[in-house]
């Protein structure tokens, strides 16, 4: 058995982080010299560039000022009240809380950077075929991956080694889940807005094809790929890997001190889970007429079997115990079970898309009954296989003493997100596909290479309601998890108030009660707020859509002196996230503070489970509802069923509007959003128990 430090630990997690930084810039370097010639691409390209960051900065203004107002109040308030207690800590939270909002803004930002670069490369590598357009597309997407996992594991080993306190870490994950619950949801109503206008006016009103240059608000919906997809999805997977991180950390040295086994297992398991997804994506290739889906799903497993293999080599050689190693590995396999879950029900090649697609024949109506209702059956199994992996995490390791039970579900949550770099780079690939199939049609580059980007892009989608699938079980156990650190902030503080502390949360008890029904209607309320601006918003482009067509001469005919304004439909998107993006996510933070000062810690923990238990359902309801209309709707279009412009195809465009915005704006939100009342009730704890009415 070798001996090693706590400290030596760390440096060698930096030292991982800093190669996967390194590696995101290589591959940055090697997707922009890839060769570009197409002055209409280029053209268009800088379209979409110039509106994703337009918006991004936009978007950062308003988050900075959010921002600044909640560091304030954390200096002032936690983790005790100034006048209390010590400055020092409170000043190390609020410096700890703005680099978790600095780096997951920097995180989306590199995304957006190399996202509006390799959709331009991969349109144009489609020409040579589908394995250097995959290449470009997929090594775009990975450079987000390796930005986000090395900038997050980088940000939890620093803020440990330098406050030498858990509960910092805790600031550093509300610093990254603050940010990543706006960014997400204003990237979502951003990008919903303008894909649900665009596919209304164009394909159901005009019979126009998807990225049809006349449709003004076909750049838009460019840019919101980038926005939505890449930048929230960014942020949102950093905060789900940070949380994970945190959650284990607190409960590791409540256990056994920041320099015991525990912490060492965490910093770990976690770099080589980075190490993992730096082989997976230096590996991943695809034949020369390959599948798309194919490779990607082999780069996953391939990850994952070197993530199982490595941590149980480190435990061998290190004497960690196998019992928190067995609750990390429930985790992976857990992770990959939800992955092929959902899979299974958005793939176009299984039962559940086309019965959806055949069923479109008959009407919209009977696109939206079945699609729902495949939603609804598609949330068992990833349920199942969160409950069943936080009940084995928490058997497997209860025997090891008081606390461990609720460990091994951290650390089962740590495994679950382990090959979230491979993931991240998975996720990022289909904005990035689905933006180059765009640009195809609109630079011209004719039939053979649109039918490649086709290919790619179905991936895409695919792979994209697999991640989110992923993403939700992740956000599930990890928030089971900080459930568990929850308690452990309040034991922690009751003891030093000498007051009795919380084994469990018993829902007879009235004030558990009170907050467990409070909890369940959050997250439904939030989805509402989102939807409602997404319609709000679209409601005011496809006025503006309609505008266009009507007052500009000869912009309906395609003629070449007929420009349709695509900088109105941004500026419509922009200035409507913007609008709804603040007040749904202080609703759930406020909502939290209201139910903590009425019942204190017994009404959160009540909260935080009725909080859970809905927000998991309807996240994985929308989210593979939506992934399932979207490939039924590109199924249609592919020939079946009576092909494009058909009642089918008509449907189907409907079914696909209405999961426009559950996919991609308010099921991957509730994830961030249950995150991060969790962290909101941890960095609260005290102050609920000093000063709660009940």
């Amino acid at each position: 058995m070798i001996q090693i430090s706590s400290q030596m630990i760390q440096v060698v997690a930096i030292l991982i982080s800093v190669l996967a930084l390194g590696f995101a810039a290589w591959l940055y370097t090697w997707v922009k010299a890839q060769p570009s010639s197409n002055a209409r691409i280029a053209e268009i390209g800088e379209y979409i560039r110039k509106g994703a960051n337009t918006f991004l900065r936009r978007e950062y203004i308003v988050l900075a000022r959010f921002t600044a107002i909640v560091a304030v109040l954390i200096l002032v308030f936690l983790p005790s009240p100034i006048w209390k207690g010590n400055i020092a800590d409170n000043i190390w939270m609020t410096v700890s809380y703005i680099f978790g909002t600095v780096l997951s803004a920097l995180a989306g930002k590199i995304g957006i950077q190399v996202a509006t670069i390799a959709n331009i490369k991969s349109a144009e590598a489609a020409k040579q075929g589908i394995k250097p357009a995959f290449m470009a597309g997929f090594r775009g997407g990975a450079v987000m991956g390796m930005a986000v996992v090395g900038s997050s594991l980088l940000g939890v080993t620093l803020v440990l080694m330098l406050v030498g306190d858990a509960s910092s870490v805790l600031g550093f994950s509300f610093g990254a889940s603050s940010l990543a619950l706006f960014a997400k949801a204003g990237g979502g109503i951003f990008t919903k807005t303008a894909d649900i206008s665009a596919d209304l006016v164009g394909k159901v009103e005009m019979g126009i094809d998807e990225d049809d240059p006349r449709n003004p608000a076909v750049i838009a919906d460019n840019v919101g790929d980038n926005v939505g997809d890449v930048a929230g999805m960014g942020a949102d997977l950093f905060d789900s890997n940070v949380a994970s991180m945190s959650a284990a950390l607190v409960m590791a040295t409540s256990l056994g001190g920041i320099a015991g086994n525990n912490v060492k297992m965490v910093f770990a398991y976690a770099a080589l889970g980075l190490l993992s997804s730096i082989i997976g994506v230096a590996t991943a290739r695809i034949g020369k007429n390959g599948d798309p889906n194919k490779a990607l799903n082999s780069s996953t497993y391939v990850t994952t079997a070197i993530y199982a293999i490595l941590t149980a080599a480190t435990t061998y050689l290190f004497g960690f115990e196998w019992r928190i190693w067995g609750a990390t590995a429930v985790g992976l396999l857990v992770g990959t079970i939800i992955g092929i879950a959902s899979d299974y029900f958005t793939n176009d090649a299984k039962p559940p898309v086309r019965e959806v697609a055949e069923a479109s024949k008959s009407g919209p109506a009977f696109t939206i009954l079945s699609g729902f209702s495949y939603g609804l059956l598609s949330a068992l199994p990833a349920l199942i296989g969160i409950a069943v992996s936080a009940l084995l995490a928490y058997n497997i390791c209860a025997p090891l003493g008081a606390g461990y039970g609720m460990f091994g579900i951290a650390m089962s949550a740590l495994g679950m997100l382990s090959i979230v770099g491979m993931i991240i780079s998975n996720d990022a690939y289909g904005p990035i596909v689905d933006n180059s199939r765009g640009l195809a049609e609109m630079g011209g580059l004719g039939e053979k290479v649109i039918a490649i980007s086709d290919e790619l892009d179905s991936a895409g989608n695919t792979v994209k309601a697999v991640t989110k699938g992923f993403s939700i079980g992740a956000a599930g156990l990890t928030v089971i998890a900080l459930l568990g650190a929850f308690m452990s902030e309040v034991n922690a503080a009751a003891a030093e108030l000498g007051l009795p502390g919380i084994q469990n949360f018993d829902i007879m008890n009235p004030t558990v009660f009170f907050g467990l029904i409070v909890g369940l209607a959050i997250p439904a309320v939030f989805s509402a707020m989102l939807m409602l601006g997404v319609d709000k918003n679209a409601q005011r482009m496809v006025a503006e859509i309609h505008r266009q067509f009507d007052t500009i001469p000869g912009l309906k005919e395609g003629r070449e002196d007929a420009k349709p304004d695509y900088d109105k439909c941004i500026d419509i998107a922009t200035t409507g996230a913007l609008k709804e993006l603040i007040p749904a996510g202080v609703m759930a933070i406020i909502s939290t503070l209201v139910v903590g000062f009425i019942g204190g810690a017994d009404a959160i923990g009540g909260f935080l489970t009725g909080n859970i238990a809905s927000g998991l359902l309807l996240a994985l309801l929308m989210s593979n509802s939506g992934g399932l209309w979207d490939n039924a709707k590109k199924y249609i279009e592919a020939g079946n069923f009576g092909g494009k412009g058909s009642t089918a195809h008509k449907s189907a465009v409907v079914g696909d509007t209405v999961g426009d915005p559950f996919k991609d704006t308010a099921g991957p939100s509730i994830n961030t959003q249950i995150t991060v009342v969790s962290l909101v009730a941890s960095l609260l704890s005290v102050i609920f128990i000093q000063f709660s009415i009940f």
